[in-house]
Order: C-alpha cells, then structure tokens, then sequence
C-alpha cells in the first residue's frame, strides 16, 4: 500500500527543490504517492503556510518544515506503513 506525502511548495523555492529531490531519492525505495502542491494557486494555502515552505505531510500528518533528511523521511515512511 502506497504511503501518500504530500509538499506543500512554492516557485522560486530552494528550500523546495531540495525537499522535493529527497522525496524523490527516499521514494525510490519505497511505494509513495506523492503530491506536490504549490500554495500560490490557492488563496487559502497561501494565507495558511505564508512563507513558511516546504511543508511536509506523511501520511495526512505534518511531520516536516523548511528542511527533511532522508533518515528521518525514512523513518516517518516506515512508521506510517505500520
């Protein structure tokens, strides 16, 4: 069963880039279904997370802001496949 992650990002986003390049290199090992959403295009999101990007969901739960390492998005995968 797929875990779903989902980042919460911005154009013009370093901090977003290198998010977004962990998530792909973690989810080469595992089955993700992720979801890259930019909260720009929704005037909500961009009053809910401001400036504060990348925001990342594991599983429907916050688990990481502005930075992750592949061990702890490791660790949060593992857990949410429990």
């Amino acid at each position: 069963m797929a875990v779903d992650v989902t980042v919460y990002t911005r154009e013009d986003c370093h901090l977003c880039e290198d998010v977004l390049a962990t998530v792909e290199r973690v989810g080469d090992d595992y089955d993700l279904d992720v979801a890259v959403v930019d909260v720009d295009d929704d005037p909500e999101l961009r009053e809910a997370y401001g400036e504060r990007v990348p925001y990342v969901f594991v599983d429907g739960t916050p688990k990481f802001k502005y930075r992750v390492s592949e061990d702890a998005l490791r660790d949060a995968i593992e857990h949410a496949e429990q």
